[in-house]
Order: structure tokens, then sequence, then C-alpha cells
């Protein structure tokens, strides 16, 4: 596929010099116009590898998934001529970044606005996703649906939004929320969301959320406690 959109891609990272250059490598890059990595407060060499694949690479010292998004939200209302596209994509490898084609495909092709990368529809590597995030994904998934009246699989973080239907949500969350207040108000405000099978594998290195109590229950509590605020 081939395509005159203006495609940007956001990639937070938190410590993954070992795996952010493989992910922005994958990316195709006669796809995407700009691929951009907001370093959230790395203390190894994050930002290095990802200046050296070619990324723009934005510093962002406030720790926090969100604040990392916001970030790179920021840096794009700066430009002159605003993208189509913004894909979020993480730095840990686990998502496959050359399935952009494929998740951007449902808004070039059709009347999409905002597309959810499903792992739970996809195929995935045995023992890429830890049963508190298969959990976790579980419950909020039916709890929108019981609450919004919207159907999704999966809080994936891989996903694709028209840059007009971002700005119009007025994302905020800085920290574990970011991902299910975009689908939260994404129902609310009655957005054409789809969604689309993704394949996902195991990270490379170690979960700052998942891979620790403190992270998984924070999470938890963050993603729930979002699901119900702007019912």
């Amino acid at each position: 596929m081939t395509t005159e959109a203006d495609i940007v891609v956001i990639i937070p990272a938190y410590n993954e010099e070992n795996s952010v250059g493989l992910v922005i490598k994958d990316i195709p890059d006669n796809f995407v116009k700009e691929v951009i990595v907001v370093n959230n407060n790395s203390d190894d060499k994050t930002s290095d590898v990802a200046k050296a694949a070619g990324a723009t690479v934005l510093e962002e010292h406030s720790q926090g998934y969100g604040f990392a998004c916001l970030k790179g939200i920021d840096y794009l209302t700066k430009f002159t001529k605003k993208p189509d596209i913004v894909v979020f994509l993480d730095a840990d490898y686990s998502d496959y970044p050359e399935e952009i084609i494929q998740l951007v495909a449902p808004i070039l092709l059709s009347d999409a606005q905002l597309v959810i990368g499903s792992r739970n529809t996809g195929k995935n590597e045995k023992g890429s996703m830890t049963p508190q995030q298969v959990f976790g994904n579980w419950l909020a998934v039916k709890l929108i649906k019981w609450i919004y009246g919207v159907v999704y699989t999966d809080l994936g973080p891989f996903r694709a939004i028209k840059y007009d239907s971002l700005i119009d949500l007025n994302m905020c969350d800085q920290t574990y929320g970011w991902t299910v207040e975009m689908q939260v108000k994404a129902a609310k405000f009655g957005l054409n969301s789809t969604e689309i099978p993704v394949s996902y594998r195991k990270r490379i290195g170690h979960s700052k959320i998942s891979g620790t109590l403190k992270g998984t229950f924070l999470a938890g509590y963050k993603i729930i406690t979002t699901i119900l605020k702007y019912k």
C-alpha cells in the first residue's frame, strides 16, 4: 500500500536502549513521515540509539507513559502542516512495527478515526503477556462495554488515530491510564473506532509495569478509576 497521507509515529521510551533501535528500523520508512521517540527520563543510551537510528528525539523528564505521549503531541501541535494520522508504538519491540501499514488501513480506506491493534485477536508468542495483563485487559474491556456500550478486545498500546480526533479527545492522563483514557473518551464521544489483529512477542528487557507487583497494582487501579471517571 502507498499513501499520500502524512503519518507520524510517537514512541514513548524509558530505558529501552536494547530495543528502540530495532523498533525504528522495522518501521516502513517510505510510509511514515517522521518517527518521534520521547525519551522519558532514561538513564541509559536510549536517546543516542534512537538518534542514530534516524528518529527525532524529545526529552521528557517527568516520569510517566502519559507524560511522554503528551510531549509528543505537543511537538506535533507546533507543525505548520499537521499530520493526518498519529501512530503510538511501544519501544520494547513487543509489537511488529511493520504492521503499521495494516493498522492505518481502516483510516485510509474507510471512515475509521481510531484503530486499536488487538493482541487478543492476533498471533501472540507464548508468554508475551503476563497473567495480570490478560486479566486486567479482560476486566477493563468488560467495564467499558457495560458502562459505555462499546466493545473492545484489548487496551493494546499499538494504535493509530486521526490527528484531529486525537486533539479533540483532549488527552490528559500522565501515567498508566493513557491507553484506556483514549478508548473511553472515544466511546463516550462517539468516535468511529475499530480494531485489527496484531502480532505480539516477548518484549526485550523487563517490564516497568507488569513486571513488578507495585506497577501492576498501580496500573490496575489507574485503569479502573479512569474508566469510571468519564462515565
